[in-house]
């Protein structure tokens, strides 16, 4: 499916074509809550990097979260980068050179109407703020780290793909 997507103030402008377009998982880990979560969460999009176009790079910043482990003191930088509008800070995409070949839009970026998921996949809940209820139904899957399949994987099972 081809995408378009933009910012809040459309400063940056993107087109990604994603075999799996479908927002269904719900990351609600700190770093996708606080650098794009709506409701506590933020949805991401598996898609082809090598299709993205990208317009207004000159406003586009790059974060990449500190990573600390087991609440000790040692931290080091993510190698996902997190990509936002300098201007407007809305959160578009990110990328991860240990899978350079994916990219994954935040759904809130995407401007082309999505298709609705048939379920929901709730990840990170070991780390949700306790403040976030975990929307939909209590038959979806939910894992306090990463869920047993990826983004391929569950498209596929669902016959979205």
């Amino acid at each position: 499916m081809h995408l378009e997507g933009s910012c809040h103030c459309r400063k940056v402008r993107f087109t990604v074509d994603a075999a799996e377009p479908v927002p269904f998982m719900r990351c609600y880990c700190s770093i996708c809550r606080k650098t794009a979560g709506g409701g506590g969460y933020a949805i991401n999009l598996g898609a082809d990097t090598h299709s993205m176009k990208v317009t207004g790079k000159r406003y586009l910043g790059i974060y990449r979260a500190r990573i600390q482990h087991d609440g000790g003191s040692d931290a080091h930088a993510s190698e996902a980068r997190r990509y936002f509008c300098t201007r407007c800070g809305s959160a578009l995409w990110v990328w991860d050179p240990r899978w350079p070949e994916l990219v994954h839009p935040h759904a809130s970026a995407i401007d082309t109407p999505l298709p609705q998921p048939p379920g929901n996949v709730h990840i990170m809940l070991g780390s949700k703020a306790p403040w976030v209820g975990v929307e939909g139904h209590v038959s979806d899957p939910r894992f306090d780290e990463y869920p047993d399949m990826s983004l391929k994987e569950w498209h596929e099972a669902k016959g979205l793909r």
